[in-house]
């Protein structure tokens, strides 16, 4: 099935579930362009479905109002909330009183049992594939199960949480102790990355060999 008649299906089927009323009318008016890139350029590419997943999602903030986030992914035991963020309406044009609401929001939820994350539209737009790479990472933390079935890919995302973990740039020999593989995988696992963008090689000083990786100022900035 093609991602249009996928999407179309799938707010359907919500706008179906839904009665006469604000949860309705703000699925209608709130998913909108950004809302629909993510899911274009990020969600179904990554996951090819939309099981579990609730566009427009309506949870109560600490003062009993109402509050819709762009999407809540839901697979049973788990309770995600995903915002798609541009710069106008939550940096620009924020004053210090939307500000103030919008962290304790988030504190609140999290104080409920929600995790929230954020993603910028720009990167949306323009660099999907490292959104994707971040949202792996999450979700791979909740659903093992559903994880890259690729033992690479797997290996990957490891490296990147135990570089981040280390503060320095990592070792071959970092990779083959910490998840007791032989040297050779280690390296190659190096390669991958850095051929990915994610890392960059550090020469010896004699500038013929690579024995240290970093991780781009660029990406490790996604982390901070």
């Amino acid at each position: 099935m093609i991602f249009e008649e996928a999407h179309l299906q799938f707010i359907n089927g919500h706008l179906g579930s839904r009665p006469e009323g604000e949860r309705r009318a703000r699925l209608d008016r709130g998913h909108r362009h950004a809302e629909v890139l993510f899911l274009r350029n990020i969600w179904w590419p990554l996951r090819g479905h939309f099981g579990g997943l609730h566009p427009e999602y309506e949870v109560m903030d600490w003062r009993g109002r109402s509050y819709f986030a762009d999407f809540a992914w839901l697979p049973g035991y788990v309770k995600l909330l995903i915002e798609i963020k541009g710069y106008a309406s939550h940096v620009r044009d924020m004053d210090r009183t939307k500000y103030c609401g919008e962290l304790n929001r988030e504190t609140f939820l999290y104080a409920m049992g929600y995790h929230v994350i954020s993603f910028a539209y720009d990167d949306v737009e323009q660099r999907p594939e490292l959104c994707m790479t971040l949202l792996r990472l999450v979700l791979g933390r909740y659903q093992p199960a559903e994880a890259p079935v690729s033992r690479v890919q797997l290996m990957e995302q490891e490296v990147i949480r135990l570089i981040i973990q280390l503060a320095r740039p990592i070792r071959p020999q970092d990779v083959k102790e910490h998840f007791s593989v032989d040297y050779r995988t280690a390296v190659r696992t190096l390669h991958n990355l850095a051929d990915k963008g994610w890392l960059l090689p550090v020469p010896t000083s004699n500038q013929e060999r690579t024995a240290r990786y970093e991780l781009k100022r660029s990406v490790l900035e996604y982390f901070n």
